[in-house]
């Protein structure tokens, strides 16, 4: 079906974005390029972003919205105490004299530190503090619901330490990641040497990182929660790492007899690492971490440097964000829901709660209804889907419970302070939950941001206020667009649930096994399909996406449109609508689908997402879609045979 360029200038009347259509695609052709062409000719890739689309248009309308709070905030008079504490954060980022003129002494007594190690068995006190201020250095360790009893928060140390996206980048062969490691490491040459004083050797911090790559699980092994979850006692971790002194590290934090390690071989070779590697080498390890963790808070020659590898060379982007926008973005991260309680009184209404509430309802009954109907189930694992199924709980918008920053204290003028006070209060609150219960009504995202997410061991969906505004969410937009862009959205997060990482937690958020062995080979099959179908897409010459790495987002992306589309044929039983803009509801569905995710890219962007993140390019997420789709299909008209409509095709949910 092809619109006309008359209707393409007209106002939509369903909430489509006509604009952003190129009708000389085909939609069964590529479907995507039909629904977003117009819109991606018309929003090049700005100069201080390395991608663009629909969720960064959305963003960037929040972060004005954050801009004009924390500017009203940051005038010292008539306010309260979130006021105070969110105003004077941000006000003291937007001192870049202040910043400049305070140069390095706020790092200055850490560097002493680290200076003044005398042996190796100093260096665990050293990273214990650091890492109490944020700074990632050799691994983790945090809190977090016990895979196996969810109801309970329990200690876990983890792989970490590295400067580079992904293990990977050290290891590959090709010249191009031979051309980034020799990027990097002048990068770590040039920054250290920008401190002045000791000399620090570049060549240790990549020879000790990668040393801690090889021995790092790659990210598909990591999807498997059963290759993380390793429950000791402290004295056998201790036995995995006899030359960090982890008895003495967790000093520091509440007691505990047992923890998960989630990767054991990994502390085994950061063991051999600190035994292999000089003390200088190991103070240069430490001092870069350091760095690299603060350069955005430090004058802006570092924060220049940072960006010049990380920002230019990793993601291709042209220019940094003006500094209002970083400052924003800073005090989001470091006071979250105190900015996100005024960003939520001033965007948010309590109509969008209630409808986004109603749609998720209709998704769980497409769900339920899905899960009855699936053939390839038998009737003792899809009551057990049932039942896990009936467990989630939603979190529409905003937190029951604001977190308490009273403890937390921001001071006008020491950008510096405040930042690392603010990571100190959010990690000991973390540590703090160690041995306790799992509290499920925690947020792990501030209400401004758009995006959403499914946790397993919690079992809940949540969407943050963020995102339930246009194009994702739009009250002046028909029933099917607006299924079709949030609609599907919801069924993604619900998706999850059930996808290859999901499918292993119960309804309780336990790691356990519920599947009868014939349904869990059934379901592994289907999940083959799109492995494959989408090792095949490329975003870039000479890369393809890991079909593996992206198994759970692409499972999740073809379930959430089958559970939105099904919610879409019920409500056209309540009530037919007719066309509008030329189309009919269930075209408008695809096409409010498809426009949620036009975007473009930077080359540079495209091949680093392609290796680390578990998510498709908007492109695959829409043809990859569609094209398991036979609604799209007739919707479409599509003959068997087309790109957009396949001889065989993928299923799961």
């Amino acid at each position: 079906m092809a619109l006309t360029a008359l209707a393409a200038d007209a106002p939509s009347t369903s909430g489509i974005d006509l604009k952003a259509m190129d009708t000389s695609f085909a939609p069964c052709e590529n479907f995507y390029m039909y629904a977003c062409g117009g819109w991606k000719k018309a929003n090049p890739i700005p100069a201080d972003q390395s991608r663009w689309g629909r969720f960064q248009e959305l963003k960037e309308r929040n972060l004005e919205m954050e801009r004009a709070i924390l500017e009203k905030a940051s005038r010292p008079s008539n306010r309260g105490a979130v006021e105070q504490k969110i105003g004077d954060y941000y006000a003291s980022c937007m001192d870049e004299k202040g910043i400049e003129a305070a140069g390095l002494r706020p790092i200055r007594q850490t560097l002493d530190a680290i200076a003044g190690l005398r042996s190796k068995q100093d260096l665990t006190a050293e990273i214990a503090r650091l890492h109490e201020e944020g700074v990632g250095a050799f691994f983790t360790f945090s809190a977090r619901p016990d895979q196996k009893d969810s109801a309970i928060q329990i200690a876990n140390v983890g792989q970490g330490g590295l400067g580079l996206p992904d293990r990977d980048y050290y290891l590959k062969g090709e010249p191009r990641f031979a051309e980034l490691r020799k990027q990097y490491e002048e990068t770590v040459g040039k920054m250290l040497g920008m401190l002045g004083g000791a000399r620090y050797d570049p060549a240790a911090v990549m020879r000790i990182e990668t040393a801690l790559a090889k021995a790092s699980l790659d990210r598909v092994a990591r999807r498997n929660p059963d290759s993380t979850y390793h429950k000791m006692t402290v004295a056998q971790l201790e036995a995995l790492s006899p030359e960090f002194d982890f008895g003495q590290y967790f000093a520091r934090a509440p007691k505990f007899t047992s923890l998960n390690v989630s990767e054991p071989d990994f502390v085994r070779a950061m063991n051999a690492v600190i035994a292999a590697s000089s003390l200088d080498d190991l103070k240069t390890y430490v001092v870069w971490h350091m760095l690299a963790s603060y350069a955005e808070l430090l004058p802006k020659a570092y924060r220049d440097a940072a960006f010049e590898f990380y920002g230019k060379t990793l993601r291709g982007q042209k220019e940094q964000p003006a500094r209002w926008k970083q400052c924003v973005n800073a005090t989001d991260d470091a006071l979250g829901d105190a900015l996100g309680r005024k960003f939520v009184e001033a965007a948010f209404s309590g109509a969008s709660k209630q409808r986004a509430l109603a749609l998720v309802g209709e998704i769980e009954n497409s769900m339920a209804k899905d899960i009855e109907e699936a053939n390839w189930m038998t009737p003792a694992t899809k009551d057990q889907a049932l039942t896990k199924l009936h467990q989630v709980t939603n979190k529409i918008g905003y937190p029951d419970k604001w977190k308490n920053y009273t403890s937390v204290k921001i001071e006008r003028g020491d950008y510096f302070g405040n930042s690392v006070r603010a990571a100190e209060f959010e990690i000991r609150r973390n540590l703090a939950k160690i041995g306790k219960p799992t509290d499920k009504s925690e947020w792990s995202m501030t209400p401004p941001t758009v995006n959403a997410y499914y946790s397993p061991p919690m079992n809940n969906i949540n969407f943050p206020a963020g995102i339930l505004q246009p194009p994702f969410y739009n009250p002046k937009a028909d029933d099917a667009v607006n299924l079709g862009a949030i609609g599907v959205v919801i069924g993604h997060e619900l998706t999850h649930g059930f996808d290859d990482q999901g499918r292993r937690f119960d309804g309780k958020g336990n790691l356990r096994n519920w599947w009868t062995a014939a349904d869990a080979k059934a379901f592994d099959e289907r999940a083959e399909c799109f492995v494959k179908e989408y090792e095949g897409f490329s975003p870039v010459p000479g890369v393809h996406l890991n079909g593996k790495l992206t198994l759970g987002e692409n499972a999740a992306d073809n379930g959430g449109i089958h559970l939105a589309y099904m919610a879409l044929l019920r409500a056209l039983e309540k009530q037919m609508l007719s066309k509008a803009d030329g189309f009919t509801p269930q075209q408008r569905f695809f096409l409010g689908f498809a426009q949620i995710w036009c975007e473009n890219s930077t080359e540079e962007s495209s091949r680093l997402r392609a290796m680390t993140d578990p998510h498709s390019p908007g492109e695959f997420r829409v043809n990859g879609v569609v094209r398991n789709m036979p609604a799209f299909q007739e919707a479409f008209s599509c003959k068997v045979g087309a790109p957009m409509a396949p001889a065989d095709s993928c299923r799961i949910w």
